[in-house]
């Protein structure tokens, strides 16, 4: 008998006709149409069983990774963006953290006024006077620049764009030595004494002073967030990113500096965080022998500058 409820009618219909003529008792043939319903859905719900088990089978035969992909694709993707993102704030959140117990007291230690700076520090600073005319247009049209700053650039890393020169400046420039942080896996970093590019090397500003001697190497160096970080020698890169991790050294953690075959030894003193404008780092105390690390914080951003002071203590070869 066929399941289409329009042919089961007429099927049904047909039956009791053929029944009625043939003088079969109406309750018999109620009884067979029953018997017959109830053999159907018995194969109805046996077809079913089979159904389910066939796709039971399938979907034991798939590989697990099949059979779960449509769960863990999308957590995977949604983990990955979390990932990245955390990458990008967590930095950032914790070093405002950090600085909020750690360099407020720095702050209000700062013993120069910004004004005053140049009255003490041995800073020439060069620049033309813009004549009267331009003095006039300064005041009167505001300059706007659109064009996003180059970091990677020394230049563009105080607030005026404008690097002062300090006395003796001249007299070292072009000079080279070596800086290992072993904490920080950095081995074999060069830097070089004046110029501008931070993709090539690390740059001590010219005029402070060289590893060993009275004052304060400033050396300089590029940071980016944490997920790149890379300063292995194989990488082309490492100067993109070769300090993005030296506001996680403590007091005690060695710094090593080579020139000339000769090999100094640091230790780190203390850390702080500075404005763009502040080019007080710069200066140079005849009394102690130091070494300054400095380089953009938070990770990866250009807020401040974060400033890593190391003092020399007595070195023997192994």
């Amino acid at each position: 008998m066929s399941t289409n409820p329009v042919d089961m009618h007429e099927q049904l219909v047909s039956l009791y006709r053929r029944a009625l003529l043939s003088g079969i008792d109406m309750s018999e043939v109620d009884d067979k149409i029953s018997e017959f319903s109830v053999r159907q859905d018995a194969s109805e719900k046996v077809e079913e069983f089979h159904d389910a088990e066939r796709i039971g089978r399938t979907k034991r035969a798939l590989p697990t990774l099949m059979r779960v992909g449509s769960f863990s694709i999308p957590a995977l993707f949604i983990g990955v963006g979390l990932y990245l993102v955390g990458t990008a704030v967590v930095p950032i959140l914790g070093s405002y953290i950090s600085a909020t117990s750690q360099l407020q007291a720095a702050q209000l230690m700062a013993p120069i006024p910004q004004e005053e700076v140049l009255d003490v520090t041995p800073l020439v600073i060069t620049q033309e006077q813009p004549s009267e005319k331009s003095q006039v247009d300064l005041q009167s049209e505001p300059q706007i620049i659109d064009e996003a700053l180059d970091y990677t650039n020394l230049n563009n890393w105080f607030a005026d764009a404008t690097l002062p020169e300090l006395a003796n400046a001249k007299e070292v420039e072009g000079e080279e030595y070596i800086v290992d942080i072993p904490k920080l896996n950095v081995s074999n970093a060069r830097v070089k004494v004046g110029g501008t590019d931070l993709d090539e090397s690390l740059i001590a500003y010219p005029g402070t002073a060289l590893p060993g001697d009275v004052g304060a190497p400033v050396i300089f160096g590029h940071s980016v967030l944490r997920a790149y970080y890379n300063p292995s020698e194989k990488n082309s890169r490492r100067y993109n990113s070769i300090f993005s991790t030296i506001m996680t050294l403590k007091a005690g953690d060695e710094i090593f500096v080579t020139q000339d075959g000769v090999k100094y030894k640091y230790l780190v003193q203390e850390k702080t965080e500075v404005k763009p404008e502040d080019v007080y780092i710069l200066k140079q105390n005849y009394s102690v022998k130091q070494l300054k690390l400095v380089t953009c914080t938070p990770e990866g951003t250009y807020l401040r500058r974060g400033v890593v002071t190391a003092t020399l203590v007595p070195f023997a070869e192994e």
